[in-house]
C-alpha cells in the first residue's frame, strides 16, 4: 500500500476566562497538548499538526468574535487546513447557529473536525443527532452561567458594592473597593458647580478645554493607551448624570446606596439634574435653536422610516426640508425631501379643522361634552398663533405622529389619556416640481386650504406684465431684464382661460402643472377649451 495522504490538522484552544492564563502551564496548554497526542496516534493516517497556534484566551464560545477561530476559518478557507482538532466541542462554539455555519463553511472547503473526548460520526444520522444533543447542553450551560453571573451582579449593587468596568473620573480601586482619587475628584467638582453657572454642556466643554482639564489616561490589555484627552459633550452628559458620585450604584433602573464615599453633595447633584431635564426639555421643543423644526420626532416617511430637519440655501433665502433619516452603513438607500412649511402648515390646518368640529358626542356626558367642546374650541382658535416651541408642546402633549404616504398625509393624536386614538387623513399627492418632491392637494379635498404655488403666482404676474410690455407704453420692472424671446413664451401665458388663470390664483390647479412645465409648452393653443384638455382640466 502506498502512503495515506497528508492530512494538515490544526489545533484549537480557548478559555472563557483569562484567570490562570499567566500560569507557566495553562489549560491553554492542557488543551493543546491532549489534541497533540491525538494527532500523534493519528500519524500512520496521514495526520500532521501545522505549526500555528489557534488560542482564544479569555473569549467567550457564545459568539463569533474571537479572533482566534476568525484565523483558524480564514486558513481554512484558503485551503490551508484539512482537520480541525478541538479537545471538546464546546472549544469550538457554544452556539448551535454558529456551530452551523462552521459546519457549512467545512463543508464547503472540504475539510473536518474532530473533538478529541467526544467520539462521534457525522458521516450519519445517529452522529449528527448526538453533536447536536452536546451542543444544546453546551448551550444550556452557557445560557444558566450567564444568568446566575447577572443575578450575582444584581444581588451584589443592591448591597452597593463595585461589580467592575471602567472607572469613573475621580476615583480608583482598590481590592475590589471605590476610593476617591483626590486630584480628580476636585476636578469633578468643578465640573460639577460650572455646570450649574453655564447651564450648558457644549459651553462646559469649551470651559473645561481652555482651563486644560482633560480625561485619564488608560492603558488597554493589548498594550494600546487612551484617555488624555478633552472632554467631549456625550462623557460631560454621562458624568454629570451618573449617581455614583453621590455615593450610589446604579443597576438598570434601579439606584442603591454604595460602599464608596460620595465627591458630591446630594444638593448638587439634585440641581444638576433638573437643569439638564429642563435644557433638554426646551431642546425637545426647539426653544434653543434658532430655526425650530416643528415636527421632529414626530413624521415618518412614506416607507416608514422617521425623518429629520434639514435646511438649504438659495442666496439670502433660507429653506427648511424634512429629509428621510438613513443608516449611515446604507449610503445606497432612497431618501424622501419634502419641504417643511408646507407640510407643517398642512398639519396645523387639519388638527386645527379637527378640534372645530362638533362631531364628537360619541355617548359622552352633555355636560361633559360641552366643557370638552368649549376647549376644544379654544385650542383651535390659539393653536395657529402659537409660536413653533409653544406648537410643539401641544403635538407632544397630544402624542401626535405624521405618516406621510405617497396619497395621503396620516395625523394620529390623543387628546386626553382616556381616549381613544384619533386619525385625521389629509388627501394630498407626492407630485415633482422641478428638482423638488411638494405636496399637491386633491381638488376635492375640504379637509385642508390650498396654497398657491408661489412660483406659478409670480410667473403669471410676469406673463401680464409681458403682454402690456408689447401692447402699453410703459415697461415693469418684472420683466425688463428678459430678452424678448422670453417675453414672447411669457405673454402668451396671459392668453390662457380665465378658469385656468382662478384655478392657479387658489391653489387648485392640476398637480402636474409647475411653472417650468408651462413655459416650456410653447405650443398652448388659444383655444380655451384646447388649453384645459392640453393642461388638464378637463
Amino acid at each position: 500500500m502506498g502512503n495515506p495522504k497528508p492530512l494538515r490538522c490544526a489545533i484549537y484552544t480557548r478559555k472563557s476566562t483569562e484567570e490562570g492564563l499567566e500560569q507557566d502551564f495553562n489549560s491553554l496548554d492542557a488543551q493543546r497538548e491532549a489534541c497533540g497526542a491525538y494527532i500523534l496516534s493519528q500519524a500512520s493516517q496521514g495526520w500532521e499538526a501545522v505549526p500555528e497556534l489557534y488560542d482564544d484566551g479569555g473569549w467567550s464560545g457564545g459568539n463569533m468574535d474571537r479572533p482566534g477561530i476568525v484565523q483558524l476559518l480564514d486558513d481554512v478557507k484558503a485551503g490551508k487546513i484539512d482537520v480541525i482538532v478541538v479537545y471538546k466541542v464546546d472549544r469550538l462554539t457554544r452556539s448551535l447557529a454558529d456551530f452551523a455555519k462552521i459546519v457549512e463553511i467545512l463543508d464547503e472547503n472540504e475539510a473536518s473536525f474532530v473533538s478529541v473526548t467526544q467520539s462521534f460520526n457525522t458521516t450519519n444520522s445517529m452522529g449528527r443527532l448526538t453533536l447536536n444533543v452536546l451542543l444544546s447542553f453546551a448551550q444550556f450551560e452557557r445560557e444558566v452561567t450567564g444568568e446566575r453571573i447577572r443575578d450575582k451582579i444584581a444581588a451584589s449593587k443592591k448591597k452597593g458594592m463595585w461589580m467592575g468596568g471602567a472607572v469613573p473620573h475621580g476615583f480608583k480601586v482598590e481590592n475590589r473597593k471605590l476610593l476617591i482619587r483626590e486630584d480628580e475628584a476636585e476636578a469633578v467638582r468643578y465640573i460639577f458647580n460650572r455646570y450649574l453657572e453655564l447651564k450648558s454642556i457644549p459651553t462646559l466643554a469649551e470651559d473645561l478645554a481652555a482651563k486644560g482639564l482633560r480625561t485619564r489616561e488608560r492603558q488597554l490589555k493589548d498594550g494600546r493607551t487612551i484617555g488624555n484627552v478633552c472632554f467631549g459633550t456625550g462623557p460631560l452628559a454621562l458624568l454629570l448624570k451618573n449617581p455614583i458620585y453621590v455615593g450610589k450604584i446604579r443597576h438598570k433602573d434601579n439606584i442603591y446606596d454604595g460602599e464608596h464615599e460620595a465627591i458630591i453633595a446630594d444638593d448638587i447633584f439634585e440641581k444638576v439634574q433638573k437643569t439638564i431635564t429642563a435644557n433638554c426639555h426646551e431642546k425637545m421643543l426647539g426653544k434653543k435653536c434658532n430655526n425650530p423644526s416643528l415636527l421632529t420626532g414626530m413624521i415618518t416617511d412614506p416607507d416608514g422610516r422617521p425623518m429629520s430637519p434639514a435646511a438649504g440655501k438659495r442666496g439670502s433665502k433660507r429653506y427648511s426640508y424634512y429629509v428621510t433619516r438613513v443608516i449611515p452603513s446604507d449610503k445606497n438607500a432612497s431618501k424622501w425631501r419634502l419641504p417643511a412649511g408646507e407640510i407643517d402648515r398642512l398639519i396645523i390646518g387639519a388638527i386645527t379643522r379637527h378640534l372645530s368640529s362638533n362631531d364628537r358626542s360619541n355617548g359622552t356626558d352633555p355636560d361633559e361634552l360641552s366643557d370638552k367642546l368649549d376647549r376644544y374650541a379654544k385650542w383651535a382658535e390659539r393653536l395657529p398663533n402659537m409660536t413653533v416651541p409653544q406648537k410643539r408642546q401641544m403635538l407632544l402633549d397630544w402624542k401626535v405622529t405624521v405618516q406621510l404616504t405617497e396619497n395621503a398625509l396620516n395625523i394620529s393624536l390623543q387628546l386626553y389619556p382616556k381616549i381613544p386614538v384619533e386619525t385625521i387623513t389629509v388627501e394630498a399627492k407626492l407630485v415633482r416640481k422641478g428638482n423638488e418632491l411638494k405636496l399637491a392637494l386633491s381638488p376635492d379635498n375640504k379637509s385642508a386650504k390650498r396654497i398657491a404655488d408661489p412660483i406659478l403666482l409670480k410667473l403669471m404676474a410676469q406673463a401680464f406684465a409681458a403682454r402690456e410690455h408689447f401692447i402699453g407704453d410703459a415697461s415693469s420692472p418684472l420683466v425688463t431684464h428678459y430678452s424678448k424671446q422670453h417675453l414672447s413664451k411669457l405673454a402668451r401665458l396671459s392668453y390662457l382661460a380665465p378658469d385656468i388663470v382662478t384655478a392657479i390664483i387658489n391653489g387648485s390647479q392640476p398637480p402636474q402643472i409647475t411653472a417650468r412645465q408651462l413655459l416650456r409648452s410653447g405650443n398652448i393653443p388659444l383655444d380655451w377649451n384646447e388649453q384645459r384638455k392640453q393642461l388638464g382640466f378637463a
